[in-house]
């Protein structure tokens, strides 16, 4: 059996399975959250509705995204984390370039391809971390001190962080939070150290939130406001900041266990249709509230259940990672999915306020798609490459390969 068909039968099929289970899905609701969105006249005529067009276009990312994933897969993750270096500073410099755009959402067009590097800038941090975290101890024992690891951690995460609050993308921002927990976590910051880290951010929580949050969010703090009002049952204004929070919220929770049915109408009581979830980003930000609404509550429960299948055997890739490296990557990933799904769903139930993140795998959101079947795709690298490659015994007198130890 050549290597290359023993890593094809070694992989995790389970990962694959639910993964593109995920997509498949997400191809479905983007058609249906997308379908009342205005495109040209022409696309209009060749696919006959804006949602066939983001269905086809969500695919073309996917076949993208298929790519990565089994390239990224068949090798070595111990190789590829050396890219972690250039991939980190040219994500950071896509950033910076970014910010100088004159654009709502901070995109970059090059080579004719749109895209938000703030992605790019977790990605490349959680290669990063990974590779630092594991081989830094082997140049010296001093560099595998544990202060100089949380440093090592809190620079890393620090840069793209604040540059994208600076942005004023607060959910991809926030992302970096569970991120960095769980890196400090499996990292083997000791319990003092966490804790006493644990104390000065509660301790900081007030000056970010009245003094720094307000300098790089302007509806930061508007969200956050409105968000805790709701939670409270106080009074909001519907029509204003307290729109979108509550019409998502209501489409979840008017759906029963049946929904009202894939792509409802206006007469069926859909208020996707009727324009109630804003349309602009049915299709991305708030995609689980059309699923919610359309599929009912028995959709909502099979979605849940696939992201923690996906989620579990991701840990369970990690628990049998061959070393600290493996075993950070796909924790890391872990954190990163986790903190999307959470964020994403939360906000559609009222468990988070407004802050306009993607549903990973589901929702049109173009590069984070691909981003995300590459990190699944080292996650894979990590199972396949589980197992040591063995010794080999030369013998003494012959010089010969005698066996395996």
């Amino acid at each position: 059996m050549t290597p290359f068909l023993r890593k094809i039968l070694g992989m995790n099929w389970v990962l694959i399975w639910v993964m593109y289970g995920l997509l498949i899905f997400g191809v479905f609701m983007i058609e249906s959250a997308a379908r009342h969105l205005t495109i040209s006249k022409e696309l209009l005529n060749q696919f006959g509705s804006a949602g066939l067009y983001y269905a086809w276009m969500q695919k073309r990312w996917i076949l993208l995204g298929s790519v990565a994933y089994f390239s990224v897969a068949f090798v070595d993750y111990r190789w590829i984390r050396w890219l972690g270096i250039p991939f980190y500073g040219i994500s950071l410099a896509l950033m910076a370039m970014a910010m100088q755009q004159d654009d709502a959402v901070h995109r970059l067009t090059l080579f004719g391809l749109s895209f938000q590097p703030a992605q790019l800038g977790i990605s490349s941090g959680i290669l990063l971390i990974a590779w630092l975290i594991q081989d830094l101890p082997k140049i010296h024992p001093w560099l595998g001190a544990p202060f100089l690891r949380i440093g090592v951690i809190g620079v890393i995460a620090a840069a793209p962080f604040l540059m994208v609050m600076k942005m004023g993308d607060m959910g991809s921002a926030l992302v970096w939070i569970p991120v960095s927990i769980v890196a400090l976590l499996i990292g083997g910051a000791p319990f003092r150290y966490l804790s006493f880290m644990t104390f000065i951010a509660a301790g900081l929580i007030p000056l970010l939130y009245f003094i720094a949050l307000p300098l790089v969010s302007e509806r930061g703090p508007q969200r956050i406001d409105t968000w805790l009002n709701m939670m409270q049952g106080q009074e909001v204004n519907i029509s204003d900041e307290g729109y979108a929070p509550h019409n998502i919220s209501m489409a979840v929770g008017k759906a029963g266990w049946k929904g009202v049915g894939w792509k409802a109408s206006n007469e069926q009581g859909s208020l996707h249709a009727k324009g109630f979830i804003p349309r602009d980003t049915a299709h991305n930000d708030y995609i689980f509230a059309v699923i919610a609404e359309e599929l009912g509550f028995r959709g909502s429960l099979l979605l849940l259940s696939a992201f923690a299948l996906l989620l579990i055997q991701t840990l369970f890739i990690a628990f049998y990672s061959r070393d600290m490296s493996g075993r950070l990557l796909a924790c890391l990933v872990v954190a990163l999915f986790f903190a999307h799904v959470f964020e994403s769903i939360g906000m559609c139930v009222l468990l988070m306020p407004i802050t306009g993140i993607p549903l990973p795998l589901v929702s049109y959101s173009g590069t984070f798609v691909v981003i995300c079947m590459l990190l699944l795709g080292l996650v894979q690298s990590v199972w396949i490459h589980r197992e040591p490659k063995p010794a080999l015994l030369i013998h003494p007198s012959t010089g010969r390969l005698a066996g395996n130890l």
